[in-house]
Formats: structure tokens, C-alpha cells, sequence
């Protein structure tokens, strides 16, 4: 009967990873530079369980008695949600997926106009927020499509929902996802509707990911083969096109986020939780909005104390992260960084980890099942 939760504080990066360099973000450190930015961090319930004793943050001294704690690193290549938290699952890529600097090529536009009957606008890399700025108001006159895609292996489609609905947009990318040939296989498909007057143009909470399956099997699956039930919270039941899944729970904001995960804490008599708080990422990282990130993390710091208070004896839960975005970097995309981890359970010691994000998905099912998965990445912290 026991449970595990499993959060992850999307683009909360803690220091470049070695190859960091080749990704063009030496020396990022996504939460370091937020704490100097921000003249410090308050996050009373992270300090006490040891996110300072990670790596020194300002404003948030090491703790007298942490949590396990400490890094992770990725196995494999990329630095987006999608490989992220597949890695933490155990989904390792051989390869990067392709990405698209200059736009993607004749053959995907083409099909994307074949099953729109629609034409595109942009098709290169952009902000979401600047792509609508800059083609909203051509994309609601002509009835054409916003196309772009960033650093990351995504293909990226935008529409007003008085032009094309959201449930017409998520046809067209569900079909898109379908149909791309190999060489041009994503890792997301992401639907992006917005609203509004043509001055005050604005994405609603529809987007919607459109993910590959992960190539291999993941600790998600299993879990399931254990008899225990999955339940995923916002977007991380999209980003493993629901294999592994039982139950998804839609969450576009972190107000979503924060109380379907309490209301699991509350009602979930056992099983694994696998949440993801995008805002960190979405609305503030790639904005580099400072004041805007450590609201969310002091908004994120208040529900793990009520998390704490729900806690029963044989619960799991680890606060972990993705990938970064660092506030500081040149460019407004991920960063390739380790990610956080602290882990609380039963008979936890303040000691340190280090390993590979899948020693995440790894000690889940130990804890819930007693059992190791050889074939997969990763060892258990428990």
C-alpha cells in the first residue's frame, strides 16, 4: 500500500553538465543565477529539507539536517522535457533527436499545409510568445498556421481559436504527428491555440504535446506490470504518449499542478504520482523573468510543506527537475544542466547522491515493489 511521488520543477537546473559546452551553455546554472538575480531566494521548506546543500544558493544556506540529497546527470543527448523525463524514467535516446535551426524543410511544410489545407507563417525558431506577436493578427487575416520550433526537437503549431478551434488544431497536430516521415520524428508535436483582440493576442491553457513513444521501456510500465497504478499529472502522461499511464490528470498551470497533486496526497490510497510544475519553464525560464520564477518556486515551496503534513509513513516523495533555463543565458532556450534531488521517506539519512536521473524512476519501483529492473538504467538511493 504504499505510494510515491515523484515532482518534477520543470527547467529548475542546478549547474552545466560537462558537455554543457557543446550545446553552446557553459557554466549555466539555472537556480544559482536565479538566487544572485533575485538577491536570494526564500524557500523555507526547500532549505530546511536541503536544496541549499546541494550547491551553494544564495539566501538558501545548507540545511543542519537534509533530506537525501544532491545531482543527477543525463545519460543521453538533448535538453528538453521530453528527454528529461524519459531519462528519469529510465528512457535513455541513442541518439538527438532533429532539430531544425534554420526551419524545417519544404517536405514538413508541405505536409502540414496537406492536412490543414491551410498555408504557414514564421517557420523558424521563436519564442511562443514572440511568434504570436509577430504573426497573430497575419495568422487570424490569412487563416494560416504559425509554425516554429526553438533549440529543441519540437515542431511547434499555432492558431487563434476563433479560426481554428482547439479541438480542430489538436486533430491537425495529432495527424502531423502521424504522418512524419522517420527522418523528420520530433520528439514533440505541440498544439499552441490562443485568443484574444489583435492587440492584446494571448496563449490559452490548451496547449496540448504530441510526444513519440518512448523507444524502450521505462520504469513506468514497470510499475504497472507490478499491479501498481500510474497516474501522471500535466504534461508528463503526453510526453510518454501515455504508455506506462493509467490515469492522466490534465494540469496546464501550476494552480492545476499543485492541487491535483494535493488532492492525490489526500485521496490516493497507493500507487505512483509522476507530476510536472511547468510554469517555471513555460511562462518564466524562457521569458528570463526573474521576479516571476522565484514566485512560482516560493508558491511551489508553500505546497511541499502541506505535502509534508500529508505524508504518511510509507510515502516517497522526491523533488526533482528536467533539464534548466538559465536566467542569465544568452538565449532564451534550455540549458544542458544536472538537476536537483531530494528525495524524503522513511528511514531516509542526510546523505548525498549522485547518479543518473534514471536512479529516479530506479528507486520508485524499489520502494513500491521491492523489486530492480536489470535491463533498465539507474540504482536505487533507497
Amino acid at each position: 500500500m504504499r505510494r510515491a511521488f515523484v515532482v518534477v520543477l520543470d527547467a529548475c537546473g542546478i549547474g552545466a553538465l560537462p558537455d554543457a559546452g557543446e550545446y553552446g551553455d557553459a557554466g549555466t546554472n539555472t537556480l544559482g543565477h536565479l538566487a544572485m538575480e533575485a538577491g536570494g531566494l526564500k524557500l523555507p521548506t526547500l532549505e530546511r529539507l536541503g536544496l541549499g546543500s546541494i550547491l551553494p544558493l544564495r539566501g538558501v544556506p545548507a540545511a543542519e539536517h537534509p533530506v537525501l540529497h544532491g545531482r543527477l546527470h543525463a545519460l543521453g543527448p538533448g535538453k528538453d522535457s521530453t528527454a528529461g523525463h524519459w531519462e528519469l524514467m529510465g528512457v535513455v535516446m541513442a541518439g538527438p533527436a532533429p532539430t531544425y535551426p534554420a526551419g524545417f524543410p519544404a517536405e514538413v511544410i508541405e505536409l502540414i499545409s496537406a492536412v490543414s489545407g491551410r498555408g504557414v507563417l514564421c517557420n523558424r525558431p521563436s519564442n511562443g510568445i514572440e511568434a504570436i506577436e509577430q504573426f497573430g493578427a497575419a495568422q487570424v487575416e490569412s487563416g494560416s498556421l504559425i509554425v516554429y520550433t526553438s533549440q529543441d526537437s519540437v515542431l511547434q503549431i499555432a492558431a487563434h481559436t476563433d479560426v481554428l478551434s482547439a479541438e480542430q488544431l489538436y486533430a491537425v497536430c495529432r495527424e502531423v504527428r502521424d504522418r512524419l516521415p522517420s527522418e523528420h520524428a520530433v520528439g514533440r508535436v505541440i498544439a499552441r491555440p490562443f485568443d484574444g483582440a489583435s492587440n492584446a493576442l494571448r496563449r490559452t491553457d490548451g496547449r496540448r504535446d504530441y510526444s513519440l513513444a518512448p523507444p524502450s521501456r521505462s520504469y513506468l510500465e514497470e510499475v504497472q506490470a507490478a499491479g501498481v497504478e500510474v497516474h501522471s499529472v500535466g504534461k508528463v502522461g503526453q510526453l510518454f504518449a501515455g504508455v506506462g499511464v493509467d490515469v492522466q490528470h490534465p494540469a496546464a498551470t501550476n494552480a492545476r499542478a499543485l492541487g491535483e497533486t494535493t488532492r492525490l496526497m489526500e485521496s490516493l490510497e497507493s500507487g505512483l504520482a509522476f507530476i510536472n510544475l511547468i510554469e517555471t519553464d513555460q511562462v518564466y525560464g524562457h521569458r528570463h523573468d526573474v521576479p516571476g520564477f522565484h514566485r512560482a518556486l516560493r508558491e511551489i515551496d508553500s505546497f511541499v510543506q502541506r505535502w509534508l503534513e500529508l505524508s504518511r509513513p510509507d510515502d516517497l516523495l522526491i523533488l526533482t527537475a528536467d533539464h534548466g533555463c538559465d536566467p542569465v543565458s544568452p538565449h532564451t532556450d534550455h540549458t544542458r544542466e544536472h538537476v536537483p534531488l531530494l528525495a524524503v521517506f522513511t528511514g531516509h539519512r542526510s546523505r548525498r547522491h549522485e547518479g543518473p536521473l534514471a536512479d529516479v524512476g530506479a528507486s520508485v519501483l524499489w520502494w513500491l515493489t521491492g523489486r530492480q529492473a536489470d535491463a533498465l538504467p539507474g540504482d536505487s538511493f533507497i
